[in-house]
């Protein structure tokens, strides 16, 4: 079992965030890594820095009944891990904050530094009282599970499929099939890749467990929990398909209306990243629901009810979850460098069956993508295309994503791309 801190991308994000902004708040998924990466950015600054989880019943209650003695007892600068369960506490954080500020200004002249961390995992919940209570006082970081390159200690970039760039990247280590859906069996959490004799199962009944009594159950009735269950199951079954409640609130035994409300939390909780069809006005037909991607690959695994990788491998579901790998991992490159993926990752399909699985807009540029699980899938995976000629924007290349070795010309436009240079 290894123990070894594994850095993350956002660490950058964070040295620079720190002493500008006296709150800092991380949003992510449990078991992300948020209260991790906040220590080892606090304790590279050598402060003395103390720690609270409101996860723990007694310091939720002080908290929530008594915000001020509560900041008075723990001091700054301060973590407060979980901080959704008491938003009260955030107009007595702005408080202190302008307490501070004033005294930098007028009192001792002591720089504020950034005083207080808070991390949580219920972002329908806080951000809005975030944004209210503490605007211009906070920075906002969003963390999703380790992505591919951290777990191999690689510098990460944001995936740009502009080919003259790509080929100077340095590619991650070729992985040969049953490897890299082990990797995706096993999903991207930090815990599962510290200690690596854990029980998968164990790992996720009780994540699941956690999930739903923590941050669900507040807005689930307890009698509605082994139906969320059943429905988080079906959008699990469903991750690389479009979005389509009635369906799923037929599978489940529910109305569509609740499914839609149900999707939004697994949304802003990080569990799912719902990927919006790009809309323009020059295209007419075009299907307007999104796509479920689930956000760990792990996860979506266990809830299924795969046991093993090489079943995976050689099951029906090996394209979906390949295709859900790929899109999280494009989605962690642009939130890892607080970029926000939703304005610049959009899919295309038409009326008339013509669907490019991802289309990439930077700048001015917009790159069609597709996926494929196969070494070499030629040109018929290009054939839509030439779609993004009717969006009025540049488009200097298209890739297709692969399990190909070397980068390798379709056209005189388009490439197969190792899955190594994302």
């Amino acid at each position: 079992m290894s123990r070894t801190y594994i850095h993350r991308t956002i660490e950058t994000k964070l040295d620079e965030m720190y002493g500008n902004f006296p709150a800092i708040l991380v949003t992510g998924s449990r078991q992300s890594g948020k209260s991790t990466v906040l220590q080892y950015i606090t304790t590279n600054k050598q402060q003395t820095i103390n720690e609270v989880s409101l996860d723990d019943l007694r310091e939720r209650t002080m908290a929530q009944e008594d915000p001020e003695t509560f900041l008075r007892v723990h001091g700054v600068p301060l973590i407060i891990d979980e901080f959704q369960y008491a938003p009260n506490l955030l107009s007595y954080i702005k408080i202190k904050i302008d307490e501070a500020r004033k005294n930098e200004m007028f009192g001792d002249g002591k720089d504020v530094d950034t005083l207080y961390y808070l991390t949580g995992s219920q972002i329908f919940e806080t951000m809005e009282n975030v944004t209210e209570s503490l605007a211009g006082r906070v920075g906002i970081i969003d963390l999703h599970p380790l992505s591919t390159r951290e777990i191999y200690h690689s510098k990460e970039e944001i995936f740009i499929p502009d080919i003259d760039k790509i080929k100077k990247k340095t590619p991650l280590k070729y992985e040969y099939m049953n490897n890299l859906f082990k990797r995706i069996f096993r999903g991207s959490y930090p815990e599962l890749y510290k200690n690596d004799k854990v029980s998968l199962e164990a790992f996720f009944s009780s994540y699941l467990r956690t999930y739903i009594e923590r941050d669900v159950r507040k807005i689930v009735n307890i009698q509605e929990e082994p139906k969320f269950l059943k429905f988080i199951t079906s959008m699990a079954a469903r991750t690389g398909q479009e979005f389509n409640a009635t369906d799923i609130a037929n599978d489940v035994g529910i109305d569509s209306e609740t499914i839609t409300k149900w999707t939004g939390i697994l949304s802003n909780t990080y569990i799912i990243f719902l990927l919006q069809p790009h809309m323009n006005n020059n295209i007419g037909r075009i299907i307007k629901r999104p796509k479920i991607y689930f956000m760990d690959t792990g996860l979506a695994c266990y809830l299924t009810g795969y046991v093993s990788s090489e079943t995976l491998e050689r099951s029906a579901y090996s394209g979906a979850i390949f295709e859900t790998y790929i899109i999280s991992e494009i989605v962690k490159s642009y939130t890892n460098h607080q970029r926000d993926p939703r304005k610049h990752l959009y899919y295309y399909r038409d009326n008339n069956g013509k669907e490019i699985d991802l289309l990439i807009i930077h700048e001015d540029n917009i790159y069609p993508v597709e996926i494929k699980k196969g070494a070499n899938p030629g040109k018929d995976a290009i054939k839509h295309f030439n779609i993004v000629d009717k969006f009025e924007m540049n488009s200097p290349n298209g890739v297709v994503i692969c399990l190909t070795k070397d980068i390798h010309a379709i056209d005189e436009k388009n490439y197969m791309l190792p899955i190594e240079y994302i």
